[in-house]
């Protein structure tokens, strides 16, 4: 990007009060937001097809919810010569060309991933090289308050009347009865740390693997109220985000096990519930959301970051 300030800085004596237009610049802002659509699709790919169904898509609509658009030609002005215009063109549509490369190499990679955890055919791990080596050492992501309803059912509300949309299995756990609610007003600091970070470096760990590696660094799992709470207190997430809880299971009314999820896929903030069997195959690269000991404080004596 220095490259491309130098280039616009550079002005004929005769045109020093003009502005000088940048092709590069402009396919490189281009080039941008199309790895920002990228990374959207990618995590897309990985959500199974009843998540997909919670957040309003169905998996062959991903292309239209992210679409892989290209990087449009801009117009050139006079001040450039047509070799070195094309030249910029040429670089650019060949840096796509091998990122997109890439990009559907991991949807595809993550579809036969899939396939061979339902054959059992896990692949072997490999030695993890630890990139967290205590929670201590980790600063707070962000601070959120519990215990601020009375019930559930108030809960609801509040996330209906924010907008914030709830899948089904999502809006299942948060009516039963061992979704529990803080009985005080506190002051919560969450951590978020990867699979991977946690020293994984296979394609996926199982959920009790990463549980069971947070806990003997330093971490807890957090309550289940964080999930929603967070929800409604992190209006500004990004498209593409998708934050795991890492939280004990609750069983649906057909006894199957779930956890939570915050998430922004591209159709709006939503709240959405995924396996939470102690099996279960998460990708490394997924973000969870944990906590720490005495990292709680009241309310009324901590600032809340909104």
């Amino acid at each position: 990007m220095r490259t491309v300030q130098e280039i616009t800085n550079l002005r004929h004596p005769t045109t020093a009060d003009r502005p000088v237009y940048s092709p590069l610049e402009a396919y490189w802002k281009a080039f941008q937001e199309w790895r920002k659509r990228r990374r959207l699709q990618t995590e897309l790919c990985r959500l199974t097809d009843s998540e997909l169904m919670d957040i309003g898509i169905t998996r062959i609509e991903i292309d239209c919810v992210a679409p892989n658009r290209g990087i449009v030609t801009p117009h050139r002005s006079a001040g450039w010569h047509n070799s070195g215009a094309l030249i910029y063109l040429m670089l650019c549509n060949a840096c796509i060309l091998v990122l997109a490369s890439e990009a559907k190499a991991q949807c595809t990679a993550r579809d036969v991933l899939q396939n061979q955890l339902r054959s059992n055919k896990i692949p072997s791990p490999a030695i993890p090289q630890v990139l967290v080596k205590s929670a201590v050492g980790v600063p707070a992501w962000k601070k959120i308050s519990v215990g601020t309803f009375a019930n559930s059912f108030a809960l609801r509300n509040a996330l209906s009347a924010k907008g914030c949309a709830v899948g089904s299995s999502a809006r299942e756990i948060l009516a039963r009865p061992a979704f529990t609610l803080s009985a005080s007003k506190t002051v919560v600091e969450l951590f978020a740390v990867s699979a991977a970070e946690l020293g994984f470096e296979t394609e996926t760990a199982s959920l009790g693997q990463i549980y069971a590696r947070a806990q003997q660094l330093g971490f807890e799992l957090a309550a289940a109220e964080i999930a929603p709470q967070l929800r409604l207190q992190y209006l500004d997430q990004p498209v593409g985000e998708f934050l795991i809880i890492g939280m004990e299971p609750i069983k649906t009314w057909q006894a199957e096990p779930v956890i939570l999820t915050v998430a922004n896929g591209g159709a709006g903030l939503i709240l959405i519930g995924q396996d939470g069997r102690l099996d279960a195959q998460i990708a490394t690269t997924s973000r969870f959301l944990f906590v720490q000991p005495n990292k709680a404080a009241p309310a009324e004596a901590a600032l809340v970051d909104r």
